[in-house]
């Protein structure tokens, strides 16, 4: 078969495009493909557990079809790709409830919010090791699960923010409810701490006033995110509001803090806001505003050393974000295109980029050897968006390991899966 046939064949299955912005395959291991045999080059979503690399091999792996016309005209192809990855399907955890919305491993634990519940999970067996919050119903639903000092967080549609204290008998006590009463009545009685949120309507100022919509902890500091537009940060071990900064101009969708302590946080006003402590200061104040997005971003994510920054957004796309200098200042340095519909959560595990979507699949996405990400492989194991990702690396052959995903959806479902990369850097 002619490679102009093949390439009509396959034309509409998505790629990674090799424009400037765009991030395209390493040059590490290298794959034959004869174009006699489509059927080896069919996209596969999700591993069967074959040997064979051709079998799984997805399309979305491959340069855009320009590229291919003009540095492969013969009717055998050579592509040069990062080790490829397989996954399996380990298990599939049914919540009491319908939609998972968050998810977060602490000593073991799976921890996964469905409505307004909080399940926890053996993340070995998968047996339920117990279900908290069940109960308050007037809470909302749990939009994000961190943890501080051995306790564990929730944020909820409340506009509060519980503490939860794990017990020997693995069952969980609520501890506090943030902001505390103490810090509540220390402010209370001075007028300058009420804020107007409406008309005719005020709250203190260490209060959320909408949904709390993302948790972040680093540096013996707790930050908050809300609908209501506001970062809020906490002081620990007293839960004590120190700090609140009106800092978007619509809802903030999420949160999250380097190893540095810089904060990044981003919003359905299409920005991303990075937060800083000047020289001597003992107070956040905004060091950058990043504006690349065209709609609402909905996660972000950075990597171990915090040089890098992940954004997803309903424009279907992932940027990368990279410190230009020493002050801080960030470029984008790649789009990751091929998820067909919104990002909705993202995290970065060792050298590993784990992308869900509305459009109901996982990409995992890698960077090579040259700088640039490609993505390895996909999974459609989920019927509805999937909403929350958490992960954890295992140990794996010389030269290679694990990583162990959960993923959980709109549907309820939390699909554990494991993912078998080369070279993974621990």
């Amino acid at each position: 078969m002619k490679l102009r046939s093949w390439l009509s064949t396959c034309s509409s299955a998505t790629s990674i495009s090799t424009a400037d912005d765009v991030v395209s395959p390493p040059s590490q291991t290298t794959l034959n493909l004869l174009f006699s045999d489509t059927s080896s080059a069919s996209p596969s979503s999700q591993d069967t557990g074959s040997s064979s690399l051709q079998s799984n091999l997805s399309l979305q792996t491959l340069p855009s079809v320009p590229s291919l016309q003009k540095l492969y005209p013969d009717q055998t192809l050579t592509l040069s790709l990062p080790s490829l990855s397989q996954h399996h399907l380990l298990a599939s955890l049914k919540p009491r409830s319908r939609h998972v919305t968050a998810l977060a491993l602490h000593h073991n634990l799976l921890y996964a919010a469905s409505g307004n519940e909080i399940n926890v999970f053996d993340a070995n067996s998968y047996a339920l090791v117990d279900t908290f919050n069940g109960k308050d119903s007037s809470s909302g639903s749990v939009k994000s699960v961190t943890f501080c000092n051995g306790k564990v967080l929730t944020a909820h549609q409340d506009c509060k923010i519980r503490v939860w204290k794990l017990l020997e008998t693995k069952r969980h006590k609520l501890v506090a409810t943030l902001p505390t009463v103490t810090d509540y009545f220390r402010h209370l009685i001075f007028p300058k701490n009420h804020v107007k949120i409406r008309r005719h309507r005020k709250r203190l100022w260490i209060e959320h006033h909408d949904a709390v919509s993302g948790l972040a902890v680093a540096n013996n500091l707790i930050c908050s995110v809300s609908w209501d537009k506001c970062l809020k940060i906490w002081s620990v071990p007293d839960f004590r509001c120190v700090q609140s900064i009106k800092a978007h101009d619509d809802a903030i969708n999420a949160v999250v803090v380097s190893i540095d302590g810089t904060i990044y946080t981003a919003s359905a006003d299409r920005r991303i806001k990075v937060w800083g402590r000047p020289p001597g200061e003992r107070k956040y104040a905004l060091i950058a505003t990043l504006e690349k997005h065209k709609s609402a971003v909905n996660a972000l994510a950075v990597n171990g050393d915090g040089t890098a920054l992940f954004s997803g957004a309903c424009d279907r796309s992932i940027l990368v974000w990279e410190r230009e200098d020493s002050a801080n200042n960030m470029v984008v340095t790649g789009a990751l295109r091929g998820h067909t519909k919104a990002i909705l959560c993202l995290i970065n595990v060792s050298d590993l980029l784990f992308s869900g979507s509305t459009d109901r699949t996982v990409r995992i996405w890698r960077r090579g050897s040259d700088g640039r990400f490609c993505c390895l492989t996909v999974t459609d194991v989920h019927e509805m968006p999937v909403r929350a990702l958490t992960a954890v690396t295992e140990g794996g052959s010389p030269g290679g390991g694990a990583v162990k995903v959960f993923s959980g959806s709109f549907d309820g479902e939390i699909k554990v899966w494991k993912v078998f990369v080369s070279s993974l850097i621990s």
